[in-house]
């Protein structure tokens, strides 16, 4: 299951109370206060996981608390800190103050660390309050709570391909042909429900992320169709490459199915047009004399395009290696 946007509740540790204690040993009368200081509650930290690709793990659970301190002792012992808690998390996450509608922090490295809340102080042992005209105080400090947060995680997937266009058009199989991923492949349109990623291995151990995103139509931008929520993720992608489908199913145009799907994304953000797009003509092996493709690179002038058949075989090689050339630029 894919899930990508949750909300949460998370809460540092509670700072352990101070000790009222005094020193009580044979042949040393009126010892005075011995009470030690509380531990320090735990604290939260998002902690980035690259080997994760969803927020499942948050779905069934909603409290995250970390361990409070523990109270102080006589003798002036200081109680145990509370043990910090670590979320793991996956790359591309946003996290959000739920109640400011503020980003807290965009988790976009591997391997990154952030605290989200910290634990509260320990409280002060009586030993503290002694003074030459309080010499006896029968009180400690208590110890302070720990931070708390109403959060909302919504992850951006991070690739460095991202595949978009129309139902149908040929994304999931691309995928499945030029890496190990194995997504959903099926002769009816919204096959691919949820965003897949797969590692694309080239010669001379060269390798990119690309993502199969769900396929888009008129009105997503809107919430039409799978909408707006699988959007965000074409906004981490560093290259987008637009299947366009010579042979549509529902015998629309090509040309004006690849300009509808570049308006909803540029009605959605126009920092997405503005990305480095490959133009890719799906389903060569359906137009043997060229005729199809020909026609559509007239009507797309001005655009290069590069025409592929992932069931053939045919282009994938060319296509690999423009899209390598790219993203080299990009990082």
């Amino acid at each position: 299951m894919f899930i990508d946007e949750v909300q949460i509740y998370v809460k540092a540790g509670n700072g352990g109370p101070g000790c009222v204690s005094f020193r009580r040993e044979k042949f040393i009368p009126k010892g005075g206060p011995d009470g030690g200081d509380g531990g320090r509650g735990g604290g939260v930290y998002f902690v980035v996981d690259p080997s994760r690709d969803t927020l499942l793990d948050f779905s069934g659970r909603h409290d995250w608390i970390a361990q409070n301190g523990r109270p102080g002792e006589g003798k002036k012992k200081y109680g145990a800190d509370g043990e910090d808690l670590a979320i793991a998390v996956p790359l591309g996450t946003l996290v959000y103050d739920l109640k400011r509608e503020i980003l807290i922090k965009d988790m976009n490295e591997p391997g990154m660390k952030v605290c989200i809340c910290r634990g509260g102080r320990g409280g002060l042992g009586n030993v503290h309050f002694a003074t030459p005209t309080r010499q006896a105080p029968r009180f400690a400090g208590r110890g302070k709570p720990g931070q708390e947060r109403h959060l909302r995680l919504e992850l951006k997937l991070m690739a460095d391909v991202g595949l978009i266009g129309m139902p149908n058009a040929g994304k999931s199989t691309l995928l499945s042909r030029c890496s190990k991923a194995r997504p959903k492949i099926a002769s009816y349109p919204f096959t691919t429900l949820n965003p897949v990623l797969g590692i694309v291995e080239l010669a001379g151990l060269r390798r990119f992320v690309m993502a199969d995103l769900p396929g888009l139509i008129e009105g997503a931008n809107e919430g039409v169709g799978l909408g707006y929520e699988f959007l965000r993720h074409v906004e981490r992608t560093r290259i987008l490459v637009h299947l366009v489908d010579i042979l549509p199913t529902d015998s629309s145009n090509p040309a004006d199915n690849y300009k509808k799907i570049r308006n909803e994304l540029k009605l959605y953000s126009p920092a997405l047009i503005r990305k480095p797009e490959v133009i890719a003509l799906t389903k060569t092996d359906l137009d043997p004399d060229g005729t199809l493709v020909k026609d559509i690179k007239k009507k797309l002038k001005g655009k290069k395009v590069v025409p592929i058949s992932a069931v053939a075989g045919k282009g994938i090689g060319e296509l690999m290696e423009k899209l390598w050339g790219l993203i080299q630029r990009k990082r």
